[in-house]
């Protein structure tokens, strides 16, 4: 990497800390550390150790003045929703003002994609760009800013249609200066609704279908983590396991997520078909539970 010594200004291009790593606005703590490692890696000094020494500097001032920084800010599940609080009040702010608009190629078709397809896309997008993100001065100054527009593009998509208000001339009430200039009371609302847990499932959706098992399961769980009491994740862990070859993974979540709802249907499908002794679980009186049709998870169950 090449480049000259950045000034304060400089740095003040690159405010957003998901940007900056090179990492999905969507990624949990382990995901944000693997690349945190990956980038700290290919800056560390002995990897450097050919470049001049202006190079170094410079080097070494993007590591300690945005690398660092930016993984301390998202390392933490508060500090990743104030974050992406600001990220969605910036979203608001310039759809508002009509100044939200994709530049880039890989923007541009996130912005028209069918809904069905945005996070894949969204992610496959981000990994492209991040592959090279460290290689120079110029590439990452061009990758981070498209990086940037894409996180704010993938936000726009899923805040769906944003509320844009009328501008008004004279006296401001005082809802309108709640509404929006209180961005802290609106960080701390956003982090109650972000749903981390979901995000995870969405992803794992999209590797069942294209048969990725492996990673499908490692997204649900993460999700399984985050909300250990809902029966559905487990259920599409346990199908995951089961369609992965690892009955006995299965049978664990299956008869968890009977634990947590005895009467969810696919579970008892599942558990009927891979004959789970439940006589021990509450509301089980049988081995050889009934079947029953349908559940929130039937778009991936077997075909017969």
């Amino acid at each position: 990497m090449t480049g000259s010594f950045p000034s304060q200004d400089w740095l003040k291009q690159f405010s957003d800390p998901y940007a900056v790593l090179g990492v999905s606005v969507a990624a949990d703590d382990r995901r944000i550390l693997k690349r945190y490692r990956q980038v700290a890696k290919q800056l560390h000094p002995d990897v450097q150790a050919l470049q001049g020494r202006a190079e170094n500097e410079f080097i070494h001032l993007l590591l300690t003045r945005l690398v660092n920084p930016a993984y301390q800010r998202l390392k933490q599940e508060r500090g990743r929703a104030e974050a992406l609080a600001t990220l969605r009040f910036r979203v608001r702010r310039l759809s508002r003002d009509e100044r939200l608009q994709a530049k880039h190629p890989k923007a541009k078709a996130l912005l028209t994609i069918a809904e069905a397809e945005v996070d894949t896309f969204y992610e496959q997008a981000l990994d492209q760009l991040a592959a090279n993100q460290y290689s120079s001065q110029a590439v990452f100054e061009t990758t981070t800013r498209q990086i940037a527009e894409l996180n704010l593009i993938y936000l726009r998509r899923k805040m769906g249609e944003p509320v844009i208000r009328e501008k008004r001339t004279g006296l401001v009430s005082a809802t309108e200066v709640n509404s929006v200039s209180l961005t802290n009371a609106e960080a701390t609302a956003e982090q109650s609704t972000v749903n981390y847990a979901d995000r995870h499932v969405q992803r794992a959706r999209a590797y069942l279908k294209s048969q990725n098992y492996v990673a499908a399961i490692q997204e649900l769980r993460d999700a399984v983590r985050i909300e250990s009491n809902n029966s559905d994740y487990h259920v599409l862990l346990g199908r995951a396991y089961l369609m992965n070859n690892l009955p006995g993974m299965a049978k664990v979540h299956f008869r968890q997520a009977l634990r947590l709802d005895p009467r969810h249907s696919l579970a008892l499908k599942y558990a009927q078909q891979l004959k789970l002794d439940l006589r021990d679980l509450p509301g089980q009186s049988s081995s050889q539970p009934k079947k029953r049709g349908g559940g929130f998870f039937g778009l991936f169950a077997r075909r017969r």
